[in-house]
């Protein structure tokens, strides 16, 4: 005789089952759930850290921040250096039509540099009295220079725009007196000996 299981017994061991399976399940799921933090792809720590250390973008404001590009910086090597002497000659040129100033001080120094040449004196005086004459005209050349930034920001009258242009010229003040006291030092005995001479 075959043996027929008693009323709800498949039910019993269904159930039984699929607890067994959910019990099996969720020790599981618990597991793979402790262990998410710890397996972790170092590749992405490493990207964060990156990421917090990289430094805030600097406002246009900030002296450190980049230049914009400018389209004429874009010259290298020979062609740079080209540009370069033309608009250096084209500088001296504007400076020579422009500043009377500097059409002084140039007529001075093509008085002073022969003389400095051919006055018999050591080599080291001779290149000091030529760097002098030179030195006028360089720091003329920065306070026209000065002056026309100035201009070109405002023509109004101003406190601080006065005080760069005052600053510009006691700088050429300067190098006129260093001028006068090197030629002085070096040349000034040397023609006071000449004149006692054909006295």
């Amino acid at each position: 005789m075959t043996r027929r299981a008693p009323a709800g017994a498949g039910a019993r061991v269904g159930g039984e089952r699929t607890r067994t399976t959910r019990r099996n399940a969720t020790p599981r799921a618990t597991i793979a759930a402790m262990r998410a933090p710890f397996e972790q792809d170092p590749t992405d720590e490493q990207e964060t850290d990156r990421e917090r250390e990289r430094p805030e973008p600097l406002s246009p404001d900030d002296p450190l921040a980049p230049l914009p590009f400018n389209p004429y910086k874009g010259n290298r090597g020979f062609t740079r250096a080209w540009h370069a002497l033309k608009n250096s000659l084209c500088g001296i040129r504007v400076a020579i039509r422009e500043e009377s100033a500097f059409r002084q001080e140039l007529t001075l120094a093509a008085i002073l540099v022969p003389c400095g040449i051919v006055v018999p004196v050591a080599p080291v005086e001779r290149a000091a009295l030529l760097a002098t004459v030179l030195l006028v005209l360089i720091v003329e050349l920065l306070n026209s220079s000065v002056e026309a930034a100035i201009d070109r920001i405002s023509l109004e009258r101003h406190e601080l725009s006065k005080r760069a242009k005052d600053f510009g010229s006691a700088a050429v003040l300067l190098a006129l007196a260093v001028c006068v006291l090197t030629w002085a030092l070096i040349v000034g005995p040397l023609a006071w000996h000449w004149l006692a001479r054909i006295s």
